[in-house]
C-alpha cells in the first residue's frame, strides 16, 4: 500500500459513511473487522486501534466514538465473539426435535468445537478473558461460565427425560467443557491442526461416559 492509500484510509477517504443513526452498523463494522485480523494475526497481540480502522477503512478517530481504548475494543470483541458462539450452539440445539435432548446436547458440544476449532485466534482469546471473580472470594463470573450453564441446563432436561446420568448436570457439563477444551488445545498448540472432525468423536465418547 502506498503512503497516498495508507493516508486515505487513516482518514477514511473511500468508505461511503454511514447515515445518522447508523453508529451501531459502524460498530458492528468494527468488532467484524478486529474479529478478522485477530483470525489472520492468531492473537490479540499485534491488534492494534490503527490497524482495525484501516481494515474497515476509516479512521482511528472514528473507532474511538464507540471505544475508549484498545483494552475496551478487545472487550467488546470478546462480547461479540461469545456472543456468535452462544447463537450457533443456539442454533445447533435448535435443529433437533424438543424430545432428542441428548441429541441436542451433542449438538451443542458439536457447535462449540466447530467453532473453537475454525477460529485458533478468538478462542485463545475468549478462553484466556471468559471468567473472573469481582471481588476476592467472590464467586466466578463471566461469558464462558454462562456457556457452561447453558450445557448444565441441557444435561438436566437430559435427567428430566429420563437419562440418568452418573454426576450432577453442572459436573456433567464442566466435566465435557474441560475434556472438549483439552482436546481442542492439543490440535491447536501440539498438532496445529484444525477441523472439528478430528474433536467430535472424543467429545461423543465422552458425552457417553456421564451418562449412567
Amino acid at each position: 500500500m502506498n503512503s497516498r492509500v495508507a493516508e486515505n484510509f487513516d482518514a477514511g477517504i473511500g468508505r461511503t459513511r454511514n447515515r445518522w443513526g447508523e453508529g451501531e452498523r459502524l460498530r458492528g463494522e468494527i468488532l467484524a473487522a478486529a474479529g478478522r485480523l485477530l483470525a489472520e494475526l492468531g492473537g490479540e497481540d499485534g491488534l492494534t486501534i490503527r490497524g482495525v480502522a484501516r481494515a474497515v477503512g476509516i479512521a482511528p478517530a472514528s473507532i474511538y466514538q464507540h471505544f475508549s481504548d484498545r483494552a475496551e475494543l478487545v472487550r467488546g470483541l470478546l462480547d461479540h465473539e461469545y456472543a456468535r458462539l452462544r447463537e450457533s450452539m443456539r442454533e445447533a440445539e435448535e435443529s433437533l426435535g424438543e424430545t432428542d435432548v441428548v441429541g441436542r446436547v451433542l449438538a451443542q458440544i458439536h457447535a462449540y468445537c466447530t467453532f473453537a476449532m475454525e477460529n485458533p485466534g478468538h478462542y485463545r482469546l475468549m478462553l484466556a478473558n471468559g471468567a473472573s471473580r469481582p471481588t476476592p472470594g467472590a464467586q466466578a463470573e463471566g461469558p464462558l461460565l454462562d456457556v457452561i450453564d447453558h450445557l448444565a441446563a441441557a444435561f438436566e432436561r437430559c435427567v428430566e427425560a429420563g437419562h440418568p446420568l452418573r454426576v450432577t448436570p453442572g459436573r456433567a457439563a464442566a466435566v465435557v467443557f474441560v475434556g472438549a477444551h483439552g482436546r481442542v488445545a492439543l490440535f491447536h498448540s501440539v498438532l496445529n491442526r484444525t477441523g472439528a472432525d478430528l474433536v467430535e468423536p472424543f467429545v461423543d465418547e465422552l458425552v457417553s461416559l456421564v451418562f449412567a
